[in-house]
């Protein structure tokens, strides 16, 4: 007796099945096609300088929705033409384990977290020199838990195709100092009308500190707490190792 044949399923159904496993495939695809080109880039960048950032590209759009000809401001020098001042008082300021730690520094996320919590406000972020310099290059200032993961993934990627002295040169060149300054060359005309070279200890500390508000900073130069905090920045940076 022969074996009663099944019979196929109706094309309808598998109409249906398929829209849904495309549904799930493509995605999936677009995220991987992403990390590759964030990959590649920042392979090219372990011996090449970024020219423009996702950051610095996103501001300079901003200025010019108000004036078409404005333009930011920055300025490539190699690491060795960064005063020594600036980079003790960067780490001491922004990421005191910066040459110890793998990209994220989770005990400072703790800590963010827990002062943010008791604050009812964001008032700490916890995020690395690394984990910075990440987001400035190819992600938005927008805040979600996408862009974070996101964020975390490239982190991984730069601590692993980069050195730490790479990633800092990198940073040095690309960080926002003020609206429309970018990197360290940039901010130390913009501000003291000197070479990165050749900023003083005083002139360093007060740049780190103004780094996690800079737009605010260069409009309001002589606050109270940035009095006090360059300040402790400045006892700080004799401690500071730089990579």
């Amino acid at each position: 007796m022969k074996a009663a044949k099944k019979s196929p399923r109706p094309a309808a159904a598998r109409g249906r099945f398929g829209w849904v496993k495309w549904v799930f495939i493509v995605p999936v695809v677009l995220v991987l096609v992403v990390q590759v080109y964030f990959f590649l880039q920042i392979w090219w960048w372990v011996d090449h300088n970024p020219s423009m950032t996702s950051f610095m590209r996103e501001q300079e759009s901003a200025l010019q929705d108000k004036n078409p000809k404005a333009e930011i401001r920055q300025t490539w020098v190699p690491y060795n033409r960064i005063s020594n001042n600036l980079k003790r008082a960067i780490i001491a300021s922004e990421d005191a384990n910066f040459s110890e730690h793998e990209g994220v520094d989770w005990e400072a996320l703790q800590k963010a977290y827990e002062k943010n919590n008791k604050k009812r406000k964001v008032v700490a972020g916890g995020s690395t020199i690394t984990q910075q310099l990440a987001k400035n290059l190819f992600l938005s200032g927008s805040r979600s838990y996408v862009r974070k993961g996101q964020e975390l993934v490239i982190t991984y990627m730069l601590e692993t195709l980069m050195d730490k002295r790479r990633i800092f040169e990198i940073y040095l060149n690309v960080v926002e100092f003020g609206t429309g300054t970018f990197g360290a060359e940039a901010a130390s005309r913009h501000y003291y009308r000197t070479s990165a070279a050749n900023l003083s200890a005083g002139q360093a500390a007060r740049l780190a500190v103004m780094l996690p508000n800079p737009r605010y900073y260069d409009k309001h130069r002589d606050t109270s707490y940035l009095n006090r905090r360059t300040s402790t920045i400045l006892a700080r940076m004799n401690a500071v190792d730089v990579p």
